[in-house]
């Protein structure tokens, strides 16, 4: 069981019945987009940690903790972290481009993740914790594949974070949402515990993301 699955189980009780998945009759969700607004969604391990990390950012309007990028429509929480669905935790981002560009969300991204690690992120291990970047728009494309080849050039290792092309994003339950703002001392003690912020000054010193 993933690091992050059994500490729900120990400090949330959450891991009881879990709403099955609905199948690939599923439709996919709607989500009400502010006019004007645009749509990122990024990958970098843990859902709860990548909510907050952009959730703080002028600019950004909303963040939903969800799931993308595999084969099962609707998938429960449990389905995906046992493996098999094919997705990986992720996070929607709709952001005001008139206050911060996608160019910005991407610097922030690569320093709130680890880009060496491709089987997981800190603590969590194992397929639905791979990082991602999914682009929304071919441009969004350009630019992330940029960013990628500009973090490059940082690292001896080779940078592991892959970029495809964004599709169905399923919200995950409720109870995931704003999980930091909910539950702040479990979210602060799991944070710690799973040693992100400490993982991300070893990779990039004072540009480190994370609680910084």
């Amino acid at each position: 069981m993933p690091f992050r699955a059994l500490a729900v189980c120990l400090l949330l009780a959450a891991c009881g019945p879990a709403p099955a998945s609905q199948g690939e009759a599923a439709p996919p969700p709607i989500f009400d987009t502010p006019e004007g607004a645009e749509v990122a969604i990024f990958a970098s391990g843990c859902f709860w940690c990548t909510e907050v990390d952009f959730e703080k950012l002028d600019g950004v309007l909303d963040a939903v903790s969800g799931f993308t990028g595999g084969e099962v429509a609707n998938p429960a929480y449990r389905e995906v972290v046992r493996g098999g669905t094919g997705h990986v935790e992720a996070v929607r981002i709709e952001f005001d481009p008139t206050i911060i560009s996608y160019d910005a969300l991407l610097d922030h991204y690569w320093r709130n993740v680890d880009p060496l690690d491709g089987t997981g992120q800190f603590c969590d291990r194992g397929a639905p914790y791979r990082p991602r970047i999914f682009t929304t728009t071919e441009e969004q494309g350009l630019q992330a594949r940029a960013s990628r080849d500009e973090v490059a050039t940082r690292f001896d290792e080779p940078i592991a974070v892959r970029i495809q092309a964004a599709e169905t994003f399923w919200p995950a339950e409720e109870y995931h949402q704003d999980y930091a703002q909910k539950n702040p001392i479990r979210y602060q003690r799991y944070r710690f515990g799973c040693r992100r912020d400490q993982r991300l000054r070893e990779l990039w010193g004072e540009e480190a993301g994370g609680l910084n």
